[in-house]
């Protein structure tokens, strides 16, 4: 569905993406994580041909990624990270407008408006100007928005950011629900949580490279599902073991507080990030 092939990006004499390969299949729901900088926001744009590699290969639904290519927009929808919907305009306006610059008829348009403004429970927010609307309600619309033109792929650069704990988690309810209908996502993040409860396959980029990927189950076994975390030396310490008993046997030596639990995919981003800048 999504294919880069050595992908690298240089801005100036700043390297944003380097070397990356990455694929994504028909359904996945895949994140990419990483701290701010890291090479995601990049990434997603040179996805959507808003700006070009200065090498590699990027395909998108078998076909390629190029500004001047129409095939795979019309399969694509984009989320990006910050608002451009038109503030004075209503939700309904917004997405009649997007709609005409898919080349949407206006019967097919309010049809397509009337079931994703159902499907997102934003009904009766229908005709409400977007500048009055909270934040969540501002990223439902957005979803909405690129779901307009039917996409088989949507991709999410910092869907939730600045959202409040409430809000999220209605966009991850509305994302779920999307990628049980058979929607491929890539979603763009820096809240680990937010990865380890929606996402099947997961890479972790850092510093524009992709360090290591594959489901949060298997990112965890790599660097051990049980972790002994305690605090030492003015800083939390983390320990990986391969089982719960390996773990209480280092415990036993320490003369200090410590805390047993499941490896979650902050630990493994922590623990992996260290090694690369320490190495």
């Amino acid at each position: 569905m999504i294919r880069l092939e050595t992908v690298t990006k240089i801005y100036a004499e700043t390297l944003s993406v380097d070397n990356l390969s990455m694929q994504i299949a028909p359904g996945d729901f895949y994140g990419l994580l990483g701290p701010n900088g890291a090479g995601k926001t990049t990434t997603i744009r040179m996805i959507t041909a808003l700006t070009n590699p200065t090498k590699g290969k990027i395909m998108v639904n078998g076909c390629p990624v190029h500004r001047s290519e129409t095939r795979f927009k019309a399969k694509l929808g984009l989320v990006p990270q910050h608002n451009n919907l038109e503030p004075e305009l209503t939700v309904i306006e917004n997405l009649r407008l997007h709609a005409m610059l898919y080349g949407i008829s206006s019967a097919q348009a309010a049809k397509r408006i009337k079931e994703l403004l159902a499907f997102a429970e934003l009904e009766k927010k229908a005709r409400a100007v977007v500048n009055t609307l909270s934040g969540g309600m501002k990223r439902k619309v957005l979803i909405v928005r690129a779901l307009m033109h039917e996409p088989r792929v949507l991709l999410l650069d910092e869907p939730t950011v600045g959202l409040d704990v409430f809000a999220r988690r209605k966009v991850w309810d509305l994302l779920k629900s999307l990628n049980t209908r058979g929607i491929t996502i890539l979603l763009t993040t820096h809240y680990l949580e937010e990865a380890e409860k929606l996402c099947n396959r997961i890479g972790l980029l850092n510093e524009g490279r992709l360090i290591m990927e594959g489901s949060p189950e298997e990112l965890a076994n790599i660097v051990g599902p049980v972790v002994v975390e305690h605090f030492s030396n003015d800083r939390t310490a983390l320990h990986f073991f391969k089982s719960q008993q390996e773990a209480l046997e280092y415990a036993r030596s320490l003369q200090v507080e410590f805390n047993i639990r499941k490896t979650g995919l902050e630990d493994v981003f922590v623990r992996l990030t260290d090694e690369r800048v320490s190495a």
